[in-house]
């Protein structure tokens, strides 16, 4: 546990050392990254074992994948391009200069810790700036051991690693950032932004919500089954990207439950010793799933249960965290579960009639972080994407669109604000500041006082300037929204009445 004046301290001390050494070079920017990436994969077998011993076991083959080699195209694209972004941009008069932030908080989340944590961190190292990092105390294994990596190598005045309880976490919250980016659930973003604005510290937010899966009368419903299987259920359905719910035409209800079953059944069998199933994280998040599935059944909603009989027994298991995969079908409007995110592996089905019941539904909601489409490219696909907001989409799989190296990756409205990965990292880290070079022979300023503005030259300087830019703007307007509108009233009349 760090206490607030320990935050505080390294804080200073890393603005201090940015303030004192400037912007940081292309090449330092390209080392700091570099000994980030490498502090992971160099060690990847053991961090992968330290997330299995906090989660009491997860897989380390897919700790790899998701942790370790999802971020890898992203972050080496960016390094391939940091000394184009990094150049000046110039403008009439002047230039915009790419500058750093100065030092950057990050808040990761024990979902997909390193992803979370540490690819932003690299995206702000390559921008320029300092890093501070609040791990997730739900891993005090893997916490303690990146704590170990970055030290040996980062001095803490360009990146430093802190554990701790959620007095930690909370105080980390509340320091002065140059920015400050947390990815987790929207309840606790909000207490974060509350926080981060007290100092009015600019934050991304990387949040979850309710993200649905919509299968179209033109789907491969075999396909669809087997990856919103596969997706609702990874990580034991402890992903912000994962599916909460599924729309399914009316016609293919019941075929669509039967393929998802046995798809479900498929990759959770053996389920208390199979090595693909992730426990719930802790008891507190056991019990509230279950709590959010025994809501809706007593609110009359059918459930299914994936796995056979026998293979029930003992489960749920609130020692081991393991919970069975469920079908809840149509729960009521008011049952808990259609209103917060799931974070385990229980999946809501809905029934359709008309896609536009789809879209109302989905669009009248909080906006999700991610939005699923199974199906072709075609008209509906298109109204779809015209009339709904997520943070991203996907269509045909699971999670593609967060892992598309080089694109950005963020939420909007209640799933987050801000974005990062590929060169919309380097922008939200990123300071944009113009700089402007004088060379007229008076200041922009001088005119209103000597005089030279109130001239009738100058005057009609500026009304032929205004009505050449009207013109040019009623291309685009259209016509006026009422007929009979009264004309503009021209700059010389207001000034010549004003004056008389």
């Amino acid at each position: 546990m760090y206490d607030l004046r320990e935050l505080q301290r390294v804080l200073d001390l890393q603005r201090d050392s940015y303030l004192k050494k400037g912007d940081p070079s292309l090449q330092l920017r390209l080392s700091r990254s570099s000994r980030m990436a490498l502090a992971l994969l160099e060690n990847i077998d053991m961090l992968a074992d330290a997330l299995c011993a906090d989660y009491g076991w997860r897989s380390p083959a897919l700790s790899k994948s998701f942790e370790g080699i999802s971020w890898v195209e992203d972050v080496q694209q960016s390094l391939a391009n940091v000394a184009q972004w990094m150049q000046p941009r110039m403008v009439n008069g002047g230039f915009v200069q790419a500058k750093p932030k100065g030092v950057v908080g990050v808040i990761g989340t024990w979902s997909f810790p390193l992803a979370s944590s540490f690819q932003p961190a690299m995206a702000a190292l390559a921008a320029g700036n300092r890093v501070m990092l609040n791990f997730p105390e739900q891993l005090p294994n893997t916490g303690a051991l990146l704590r170990k990596l970055l030290n040996e190598r980062f001095d803490e005045s360009e990146v430093a690693l802190f554990t701790g309880d959620i007095a930690t976490a909370t105080s980390f919250a509340t320091l002065q950032f140059d920015h400050l980016l947390f990815t987790g659930s929207p309840e606790i973003g909000t207490l974060v932004s509350q926080a981060a604005a007290r100092n009015l510290v600019p934050v991304t937010l990387a949040l979850g919500g309710k993200n649905p899966a919509v299968i179209a009368r033109d789907a491969d419903l075999a396909m669809a089954a087997t990856r919103i299987a596969s997706t609702r259920l990874i990580n034991g359905g402890q992903a912000c990207l994962c599916p909460d719910y599924a729309f399914i035409p009316d016609e293919n209800f019941e075929d669509f439950i039967a393929q998802l079953r046995a798809r479900m059944r498929d990759i959770s069998g053996d389920y208390p010793r199979n090595p693909a199933i992730v426990p719930v994280i802790n008891e507190h998040n056991h019990d509230r799933v279950l709590a959010l599935v025994d809501d809706a059944v007593a609110r009359g909603t059918q459930r299914i249960e994936i796995l056979p009989g026998t293979e029930l027994q003992g489960l749920p298991d609130r020692a081991a965290r393991r919970i069975a995969p469920i079908l809840l079908i149509e729960p009521p409007e008011d049952a808990r579960i259609n209103m917060h995110e799931i974070f385990g592996p229980v999946l809501v089905l809905k029934r359709y009639g008309k896609l536009q019941q789809v879209i109302d539904y989905i669009a009248r909601r909080p906006a999700p972080l991610a939005a699923y489409w199974y199906g072709d490219d075609g008209v509906d696909f298109q109204h779809f994407l015209a009339h709904t907001t997520s943070g991203g989409v996907t269509r045909n799989d699971g999670f593609m669109h967060g892992m598309l190296p080089g694109a950005p990756f963020g939420g909007v409205g209640m799933s987050g604000s801000g974005a990062c990965h590929g060169r919309a990292g380097f922008d939200t880290f990123t300071h944009y500041r113009t700089i402007a070079h004088a060379h007229a022979e008076h200041g922009v300023a001088d005119a209103v006082f000597n005089g030279t503005q109130l001239k009738p030259g100058a005057l009609a300087d500026g009304n032929h300037a205004i009505e050449t830019a009207i013109a040019s703007f009623k291309k685009h307007a259209g016509p006026l929204r009422t007929q009979g509108a009264p004309r503009a009233v021209r700059l010389a009349d207001h000034v010549s009445s004003a004056t008389r």
